[in-house]
């Protein structure tokens, strides 16, 4: 992948405007046809049943992932990790990206500058794993694990 120029996601003061970075909007379009589930399994995400939300936090929503992308490496366009949330009529709707990268020794990876925390899945070694909220907005931050905006039926 090319190097995306990226500039920081930006709330404008008195304003509910956003600034979408470059990298932002290349993730976007690679992620947006799982808005669809059944794109989402034909790319290798495997449906989980599992709501995840914490009291007081609000919700993750259900975790849906591709093991065959879960490695020592970032690509911010392949995400490994897809998150959805109940919607109108119950149907699941794309609120989020999870990154996770496996912890070989290499330098601790970024999104648009933002560092990945430290560990943070079910993942049995070490690694760094990081929200994108890109379809649901999150007042807690961008990269913010919870969501009060998700619940769990």
């Amino acid at each position: 992948m090319g190097e995306i120029a990226s500039a920081s996601l930006q709330n404008r003061a008195g304003s509910n405007e956003v600034s979408e970075s470059d990298l932002l909007k290349s993730v976007r379009q690679a992620t947006s046809r799982f808005h669809s589930t059944n794109q989402a399994i034909m790319a290798g995400y495997i449906p989980d049943e599992h709501c995840v939300a914490a009291p007081g936090l609000g919700g993750m929503g259900y975790h849906w992932a591709n093991p065959s992308l879960v490695d020592p490496v970032h690509d911010p366009l392949k995400p490994e990790v897809v998150l959805y949330a109940t919607g109108p009529g119950g149907q699941l709707r794309l609120v989020a990206l999870e990154y996770v990268v496996i912890n070989v020794g290499q330098p601790r990876p970024t999104f648009d500058g933002h560092p990945f925390d430290v560990g943070g899945t079910p993942v049995p070694v070490p690694h760094w794993s990081l929200h994108v909220w890109l379809y649901e907005n999150n007042p807690s931050g961008l990269h913010a694990p919870f969501n009060p905006n998700i619940s769990c039926p």
